[in-house]
């Protein structure tokens, strides 16, 4: 097994081109066996734009990434190559569906090569594409972590916004509904039809309320047998969390989830078939503090454990 050339991660923390957690650059699959990919696309926000300078703000924070994880033990860049595959270079930024197919032109060759991608959007439009850009042959589980269904339909003319890319995935054979936990749900809406499509298609959707009763354990059971042992991505919006440790992101809803109890969530998923994953929804203009940003570099490094892991194997 060829490791990754952590030899930048032996500089001072300020020094060095600010890759994803440090790692190389790279430009060609043959690479890498993992990539980290920069989204910065923010056009199908329904409210507060910013998340187009997550991955920037993402890729400084994870400056202060460490190798070892300290539960596990496990070191994700010693399992395999890993390397920051850079942004997607959009085309055109004011329509969504061609922003859209920037983002399918860009992963596609990544995952037709067999490797497993790490995403920092961006809105969660970007995972839509994402899916597509996978081209899996059966359709892909999912553990979501969000305070939204994200299973709109339309929304101010479009069918492609950050609240409907779960539909669109269901609709297009990519997502198996049947296989998918959406786990925080919480907040008022104007409509109760993202709430009913996920119910009703068959997604389990833990609402933060039926979370605290359960606790932290028996919900990553109940993801475990949900997804099963087949494909499956694993999406984080940061607005899952409740603001006080997430501030920075476009449609806060308070009396979500801590750090801790995120952080507790995502390990307990260790040994499941990931194919992928990505953190979204960092904006950094509503943080000044940058500590959204460093939630969204941490929860992308405990993510690349888990596909290293599964890589492994």
């Amino acid at each position: 097994m060829i490791a990754t050339d952590t030899s930048a991660q032996n500089l001072p923390r300020f020094c060095g081109i600010p890759t994803f957690m440090r790692t190389p650059l790279a430009s060609h699959p043959s690479e890498i066996d993992i990539g980290i990919a920069g989204v910065p696309y923010d056009g199908g926000v329904s409210a507060r734009t910013g998340a187009r300078y997550g991955p920037r703000e993402i890729r400084n924070m994870s400056s202060l990434t460490r190798a070892i994880h300290h539960v596990t033990g496990f070191n994700p860049f010693a399992a395999c190559r890993v390397g920051d595959v850079g942004d997607v270079p959009f085309t055109n930024l004011y329509d969504i569906e061609q922003a859209h197919e920037d983002i399918r032109r860009f992963l596609r060759p990544f995952f037709a090569s067999g490797k497993k991608m790490l995403i920092a959007g961006g809105d969660h439009s970007i995972t839509y594409p994402v899916f597509q850009a996978m081209q899996p042959v059966h359709p892909l589980g999912m553990v979501h972590i969000d305070a939204h269904t994200d299973t709109w339909d339309t929304f101010a003319g479009s069918k492609f916004t950050h609240g409907s890319p779960f539909r669109r995935a269901v609709e297009a054979g990519l997502l198996d509904p049947r296989r998918t936990i959406q786990i925080g749900i919480r907040g008022a809406q104007n409509s109760d039809s993202g709430w009913r499509y996920s119910l009703e298609s068959g997604m389990r959707v833990v609402f933060i309320e039926e979370f605290d009763r359960m606790g932290v354990e028996a919900v990553i059971a109940e993801a475990r047998r949900v997804v099963g042992d087949g494909p499956t991505y694993l999406s984080m919006d940061v607005d899952g969390l409740d603001p006080v440790f997430a501030p920075g992101t476009g449609t806060p809803e308070i009396g979500g989830l801590t750090t801790r109890e995120t952080l507790q969530l995502i390990r307990g998923l260790s040994g499941l078939n990931l194919q992928g994953a990505d953190v979204v929804e960092v904006a950094p203009p509503y943080d000044p503090s940058g500590n959204t940003a460093l939630l969204g570099a941490t929860l992308m490094y405990e993510a690349l454990c888990l596909l290293a892991e599964s890589y492994q194997h």
